[in-house]
């Protein structure tokens, strides 16, 4: 993989800082903690399948991202965010519930017609409904395709889009007749408005969110409101709008990305235009689960180990902006680690809303990634793929330990929105040193074994806890 040139020369000025004084990273200093006044307004953008280096600052792409940076440079910039699981209903349900897979059983990427969540647990939808929000989901949502799991039955008041992933239709590139006993429906508010989405539609999608979105904050900007714009783009298969079909001069993907970016540039001024910018939470996310790297050309680079679909770094490791004026600090990068999962707490905090009455897995990190305290709430954090629990991260970050299992890694890549090979590789116990190596390259295992040892016992709770009904290995 390779790394950009800025983010070359960031781990090399920060890998000498380590060496020479042993020092850790400068938290973000918060100008001020949390405002006394009005509760904010909530902004959440998720990609589906990015990858680390599709915008700036966080790579450095040959087509241009202005709305990521301005973005960045109005907001914190989060280098070291994690998803606990690189699939795509797995990761969404940790995101609006701060809870893990293994507690909420969202495993993988759930297709037509499955429950997915169960309403028994609380979404970030329903949460801030409860506290007078008014509440909209225009993209993705795949966390459910039953009446009483669908976005519009979990707490948003508008809706619009899929319910699943857009290649789960009869055009799917490697199981066109699975997957077309169904139609790729699109949904508004509750009922279908497409009952088969076709390519001029896929080609309009981040232009109808983007423009639903804008919309919504006009509307609704006399009142908290909590915006979720969960892209269906750049999932394959990849469909970019008349406006943008070659900007990027590099391709279809570029192409798609520089119209992302412009969905954020539009949202991000919508925001300002309306008066609201002093009083919004605006959280961007590059990916759900990193990139597809099997559809080559129609995926993006991350510097990290592998992607979607496994439990290395660039599956989930993703970039992460987030912005409130006056309460953190403007172009500012951290290396502080945390988790879509803590995102539920950090958000009912400074809302004032009170948690879900279910058990979260999540921890108020404000005060952590802001500066304010030196310490995580996190002792740990999960991660796994699919059913199988792989192994945990230290809170801080430092201390990444894979448990044996295993993983696909590319064979060759595929062109034209045609797949490339996998092939299963195995690691076995493995520790990796996240802050001199986090691309994973140097099992420390055998440098460090108290270290291992209490990660294990983590594992091991965490396991009895989630996954009791299988065996913890351990070599």
């Amino acid at each position: 993989m390779k790394l950009s040139y800025r983010s070359q020369i960031c781990l090399l000025v920060f890998g000498a800082c380590l060496m020479v004084t042993g020092c850790q990273p400068e938290p973000p200093q918060s100008v001020s903690n949390q405002k006394a006044d009005t509760p904010p307004n909530v902004v959440l953008i998720f990609l589906d399948d990015g990858a680390f280096d599709d915008f700036e600052p966080f790579g450095d792409p040959l087509y241009p991202t202005p709305g990521v940076k301005t973005l960045a440079a109005e907001g914190t910039s989060y280098y070291n965010f994690h998803v606990p699981q690189s699939v795509c209903s797995a990761s969404r349900a940790a995101l609006l519930t701060g809870c893990n897979p293994g507690r909420t059983k969202v495993f993988g990427a759930h297709g037509p017609t499955a429950k997915g969540l169960d309403p028994s647990y609380a979404t970030l939808g329903e949460i801030l409904k409860q506290n007078g929000y008014a509440t909209a989901c225009f993209g993705k949502w795949h966390m459910g395709d039953q009446p009483e799991t669908r976005s519009h039955a979990r707490g948003f008041d508008e809706t619009a889009g899929l319910m699943y992933s857009n290649d789960m239709w009869k055009f799917h590139p490697e199981n066109p007749d699975y997957w077309g006993q169904w139609p790729l429906q699109y949904w508004e508010n509750g009922k279908v408005t497409i009952e088969s989405v076709d390519d001029e539609d896929q080609k309009m999608l981040s232009t109808w969110y983007t423009e639903k979105a804008v919309d919504f904050i006009a509307r609704k900007k006399g009142q908290p409101f909590f915006l979720y714009v969960p892209h269906s783009m750049p999932h394959v298969p990849i469909f970019v709008s008349e406006k943008f079909k070659g900007k990027s001069g590099t391709g279809l993907y570029g192409d798609v990305m520089m119209e992302l970016d412009w969905s954020v540039a539009q949202i991000n001024q919508a925001i300002k235009d309306n008066g609201l910018e002093e009083n919004t939470l605006f959280i961007f996310i590059g990916s759900d689960n990193g990139p597809w790297l099997s559809y080559g050309d129609h995926a993006g680079i991350t510097p990290y180990r592998e992607g979607k679909g496994t439990s290395f770094e660039g599956g989930l490791r993703n970039p992460c902006v987030i912005k409130y004026p006056g309460v953190l600090p403007a172009g500012v990068d951290s290396h502080k680690m945390f988790a879509s999962i803590d995102l539920v707490p950090v958000i009912c905090k400074l809302t004032n809303s009170p948690l879900p009455e279910n058990d979260i897995d999540g921890k108020d990190v404000w005060n952590y990634i802001t500066g304010e305290e030196n310490e995580s709430p996190q002792t740990y954090y999960a991660f796994s793929n699919g059913t199988e629990f792989q192994g945990v991260i230290s809170g801080d970050g430092r201390w990444k330990l894979h448990l044996p299992h295993q993983y696909r890694t590319l064979e060759t890549g595929g062109q034209g929105g045609q797949p490339g090979k996998y092939v299963q590789h195995q690691i076995d116990t493995a520790l990796f040193d996240m802050i001199h190596d986090p691309f994973e390259k140097g099992n420390v295992k055998e440098i460090y074994p108290e270290i291992v040892d209490e990660l294990i016992e983590f594992a091991s709770q965490h396991h009895k806890n989630f996954y009791a009904e299988n065996t913890l290995e351990v070599q």
